[in-house]
């Protein structure tokens, strides 16, 4: 074979090899290039606050188990908790927790502005007004946190008739500024009570609660959001907006504002809008 049949039988493979690099830089270019954020969604806080109130109004009830993983000292020698929960609207709500062993830690129950709180390790039981909570130590802080916590899953994030709010865009999220009444004296004002913020998806991914002087009590952050089950009543599912359904956070990570606590609430079960019974709740006294 001489030496120009050599070089006539090369071309092809120098075509193949320049087309596969040629491929290669453009398969590369297209990896490499930027993915535009979708711009968020143009709502009014009148709108936002719809949103709310429908996804509160779509469970009536809700009953669940879970863990919360605890640092910061809020318990003396426990990491761990595990917990039930039982919530009837409007506003019913039934805390329970046990060690990893078995035992009962604590019952914590709530109705309107008043609570009972129960613990069992101490002989104790504490009832009142909510607001009397933070003078009881930090098993009731704890306790008092973990019912914040699971607010969130339970659409408790709703905004109430009396309550003013303003709405801010920062970066790729709204922020709802929420304000509440409160008296100076002899005068009326308006007091920032909380701040919700929202993601693309218009679902409520961190809060802060402030208390009276402005100062963060504590501030929250909602993740993995799944669907809850649809057997609930369709003429409740059919007001929920179409990109969100019935989301709710299965993981909530909450840092004490008064203090180094930090409490994590995983869901393992959650069942809504099924019966819930007078015993399930408890007892007020």
């Amino acid at each position: 074979m001489d030496g120009s049949t050599r070089i006539v039988m090369k071309r092809p493979l120098q075509l193949i090899l320049a087309g596969a690099c040629a491929l290669a830089l453009l398969v590369g270019c297209t990896v490499l290039a930027p993915q535009e954020e979708p711009a968020l969604r143009r709502v009014t806080a009148d709108e936002l606050l719809t949103l709310l109130r429908q996804r509160d109004a779509a469970v009536h009830s809700m009953k669940g188990l879970f863990t919360a993983k605890v640092r910061g000292g809020l318990i003396p020698i426990l990491s761990r908790v595990e917990g039930t929960v039982h919530y009837r609207r409007p506003n019913a709500l039934r805390l329970r927790g046990f060690t990893p062993i078995g035992g009962e830690l604590f019952e914590f129950v709530q109705a309107d502005e008043w609570y009972k709180l129960r613990l069992p390790l101490e002989g104790k039981v504490y009832t009142g007004r909510q607001s009397d909570l933070k003078d009881l130590g930090k098993l009731a802080r704890f306790t008092q946190l973990s019912a914040w916590a699971v607010g969130g899953v339970l659409g408790a994030s709703s905004v109430a008739k009396d309550e003013t709010v303003k709405l801010v865009e920062e970066r790729a999220r709204y922020r709802l500024e929420v304000y509440g009444a409160a008296s100076t004296g002899d005068q009326a004002v308006r007091s920032l009570i909380r701040r919700l913020w929202f993601d693309r998806r218009l679902l409520v991914v961190q809060e802060d609660r402030l208390g009276p002087g402005g100062d963060v009590e504590a501030t929250i952050h909602y993740d993995d959001f799944r669907p809850l089950d649809e057997s609930g009543p369709a003429e409740v599912q059919t007001m929920i907006d179409p990109d969100s359904r019935l989301l709710r956070p299965f993981k909530i990570s909450l840092e004490d504002g008064r203090g180094p606590g930090v409490v994590q609430v995983i869901f393992h079960e959650l069942h809504h809008n099924q019966t819930i019974r007078a015993e399930d709740l408890g007892q007020i006294s």
